[in-house]
């Protein structure tokens, strides 16, 4: 569903800009607030993450007295449609959260101001490495600064480990290859159970039958699979591109990819993880609370959702260690760009750096729901995770031992969405075979000729 609404508003974005832009740009003392102050409208996606981000406005305010922040906050879907609606007709947010996959096009359609313009010079190393460098645009010009990152670990019921007798000490140290799953998938078939009360690896098992999944499915991921196949498949050495960032050749005709895509389709049909069909309309994480899955590979982001499931133990695992030796997450980080047509643009400049320092980052670093850019936030949210008992070494050891993969930044990114979304799950709906990813692969490289 979110690969139609991206490819839409792609399309959306590229007819009207000009005019739209030319109408609506203008100086700071223009629009009620320039120099002299004003209201700067700042929008993002996450509920969870709003009343960090209202602290840090009220912070704001209070060292800049003549600026204030309204903030708002609007699902996934609607952020996007509701924001590309805005740059056509001018009523775009002046500061916006934003996304890798998003942000290249905008900069393309020339909606997004330059951070060397309305912020000027940033110590980018406070970051951590390689997050600000995917903001720089192919043009040479950054569009975003760096608020925080996120990888992806397992999720996992502890009551449910305990009865299928696999210790806390076994998730945290699972392998995987291709050919049989490694003790990844043996976790992962013991904790199937059907309705008969049989597991995966029991004889008599009915696989059509099941009442909890070993693992759970969030889609099919797309293109970019972050939660769903990522971690894994990055593991047998495969790239997603030729290189990161702008990268012009994708690479889902790669064996080990294809391989990698067949073994996790074959937990379908074995009855390990629910079909494709069983996702429309669902929430993974919700059916995860309700104990109808035992483990989920989710990201850092979603720490606070699984942890506030009531009468539920639960457990985080790093994700598996692959053929490379090594486990593996995407590493992604959002964030802050100004539009191109604010009338704002000192304010808007002050707001975007403020949100980039350590007095911001170290106030949503405090309230344990994300990790920060900066250092010091990474720790005030260690903190604030541990004093809620939750012990988030298993997102954290990916960035400690450099285990991460930087998400693939192309341009089109919203068309290849659009041709590996029916791709990826007419392979996991048994439509057409893995091998049927090379054409795909052939279709998303022509976008780049």
């Amino acid at each position: 569903m979110k690969s139609k609404t991206v490819r839409a508003m792609a399309l959306a974005v590229t007819i009207p800009l000009g005019l739209t832009l030319s109408a609506c740009a203008g100086d700071d003392a223009g629009g009620g607030g320039g120099s002299a102050g004003g209201t700067i409208d700042y929008w993002l996606w996450d509920s969870n993450q709003q009343p960090a981000y209202q602290k840090c406005a009220d912070a704001f305010t209070a060292a800049n007295p003549a600026w204030k922040v309204k903030i708002t906050q609007r699902g996934w879907d609607d952020y996007w449609s509701t924001l590309t609606t805005g740059f056509q007709s001018g009523t775009a947010p002046d500061v916006f959260t934003d996304h890798l996959s998003k942000y290249p096009e905008f900069a393309k359609n020339k909606v997004l101001m330059s951070l060397d313009d309305a912020v000027g010079k940033v110590d980018t190393s406070i970051y951590a490495p390689g997050l600000a460098d995917l903001w720089v645009g192919q043009d040479g010009k950054r569009y975003g600064l760096p608020k925080d990152w996120d990888t992806v670990a397992l999720f996992y019921n502890k009551e449910m480990t305990a009865a299928a007798k696999i210790s806390d000490d076994e998730m945290a140290n699972l392998t995987w290859n291709p050919t049989d799953g490694g003790t990844y998938e043996k976790a992962i078939a013991k904790l199937t159970v059907d309705k008969n009360g049989k597991h995966g690896d029991e004889a008599g098992f009915d696989k059509n039958n099941i009442a909890v999944y070993g693992l759970g499915l969030p889609g099919s991921g797309a293109g970019n699979g972050q939660t769903e196949w990522g971690y894994f498949a990055a593991t047998t050495g495969w790239q997603y591109t030729n290189k990161n960032p702008w990268g012009t050749q994708y690479k889902y005709d790669d064996p080990r990819f294809q391989q990698s895509i067949a073994w996790w389709k074959g937990l379908i049909d074995k009855g390990y993880m629910p079909p494709l069909k069983a996702t429309v309309g669902a929430s993974m994480n919700d059916n995860f609370g309700a104990k109808k899955s035992a483990i989920n590979a989710n990201g850092s982001w979603m720490i606070g959702s699984y942890a506030a499931y009531k009468g539920l133990k639960l457990g985080i695992a790093p994700t598996p260690v692959g053929p490379s030796g090594k486990r593996a997450s995407m590493f992604n980080g959002l964030a802050d760009s100004i539009f191109a047509g604010t009338k704002k643009k000192e304010g808007a400049g002050k707001w975007v750096k403020f949100l980039a320092s350590a007095d911001c980052q170290n106030i949503v670093g405090q309230e344990g729901v994300v990790f920060p850019a900066i250092d010091s936030g990474v720790e005030a949210a260690k903190a604030a995770f541990k004093a809620k008992g939750v012990d988030v070494t298993p997102f954290t050891i990916q960035v400690d031992e450099k285990t991460t993969f930087l998400f693939p930044i192309t341009d089109n990114a919203a068309d290849v969405n659009a041709i590996m979304q029916p791709a990826m799950d007419a392979v996991l709906q048994g439509k057409s075979d893995v091998s049927s990813l090379t054409k795909a692969n052939e279709q998303v490289n022509a976008l780049f000729k």
